[in-house]
């Protein structure tokens, strides 16, 4: 049984905690808000960010990032990515040095466009072999009911990810492993992009057809991009690309694919913002991924066109439309 810290009291961090304790662990989350670490410990629910979810007994909460990090073997990160790097530097002097980092975040870090594990190797100095990436289909939601899912924990280290598959496995949810880091990683951050680009096409009303084309040739598209960055092909089509992609395309629980259905009805940037309770991170990673794939030579046309609809400059009826004629290479390449 290991000792583990969850960063983070979102719907993800406190589904992941559950996850944690189901298979066994003693585990502490820490949450921003007093108030929701009180009501966990008090009533075992987490309202605010996974209503109607009864948390098992043995989760402690705190508001305390000392208290929670104290001792912990393991270190779950389930921050926005935008906060991670000033977190990590408040927190750096609470996190023993030969624990293993652990991020649950998909999102890339703006003006520098540094993906989250690279953050927190450059924050934390801890060596590659301490930090693990875990990612899939997904949806807390899903996994706090107890549906039956995977997800993969990827690390250089086979050993390490193996430490983190066998915490975060139990009757419900199964961990794999593998050593794509970049693959994994990017497959998380990616499909988000794509989840928006569905999820105007369904808010302006069009149908499976137009819906089923924009993930087929999205996949194609993150695939060349993560390729060009190192990524193996076979993570891509695995559970961090491809499973995690059609998790995240069409669900109601998917925050980006409900932030594109708002922008397809017509609501601007800043009103779909308003109306999330928590973070679309494919809304913040759209411009630092358009930066690196400039910088490889990469063409992103859906997420290009994604960004068009984000900033006004296209209507969000045509992004389809713009799509079907685009002059681009077949996804089978």
């Amino acid at each position: 049984m290991a000792k583990i810290a969850v960063m983070g009291a979102g719907s993800w961090g406190t589904t992941f905690a559950k996850v944690l304790v189901d298979a066994g662990n003693e585990v502490v989350l820490w949450a921003r808000k007093a108030d929701v670490a009180e009501e966990i410990n008090t009533t075992r629910r987490n309202g605010d960010y996974l209503p109607g979810i009864n948390l098992p007994a043995g989760l402690t909460a705190t508001s305390d990032e000392a208290e929670a990090l104290e001792g912990a073997e393991q270190v779950y990160l389930a921050i926005p990515s935008q906060t991670l790097r000033a977190n990590l530097e408040a927190w750096g002097k609470h996190i023993a040095p030969t624990a293993i980092l652990v991020s649950l975040m998909k999102g890339v870090e703006q003006g520098t466009s540094l993906r989250m594990s690279e953050v927190i190797a450059e924050v934390t100095g801890f060596a590659a072999e301490q930090i693990v990436v875990v990612s899939g289909p997904n949806l807390a939601g899903e996994i706090a009911l107890e549906h039956p899912t995977a997800s993969v924990a990827a690390c250089v280290s086979q050993e390490t990810a193996q430490i983190i598959a066998a915490s975060a496995t139990n009757s419900y949810f199964t961990t794999f492993t593998n050593k794509d880091v970049i693959g994994t990683e990017f497959g998380g951050i990616l499909k988000n992009l794509i989840a928006v680009a569905i999820g105007i096409v369904n808010g302006v009303g069009y149908g499976q057809n137009t819906k089923a084309s924009i993930m087929t040739r999205g996949l194609a598209e993150i695939s060349r991009f993560a390729k060009e960055f190192g990524a193996k092909q076979k993570t891509m089509v695995g559970l961090a690309g491809l499973g995690d992609l059609i998790a995240t395309s069409e669900s109601p629980l998917s925050r980006n694919f409900k932030a594109g259905e708002m922008l397809g009805k017509g609501y601007s940037k800043r009103e779909v913002l308003k109306r999330l309770s928590q973070t679309a991170e494919g809304l913040t990673s759209i411009g630092p991924v358009l930066q690196l794939a400039a910088q490889r030579g990469v063409a992103m046309p859906i997420v290009e066109q994604v960004q068009a609809v984000i900033e006004g400059k296209m209507s969000p009826r045509d992004i389809a439309p713009a799509l079907t004629h685009e002059a681009d290479t077949p996804e089978a390449e």
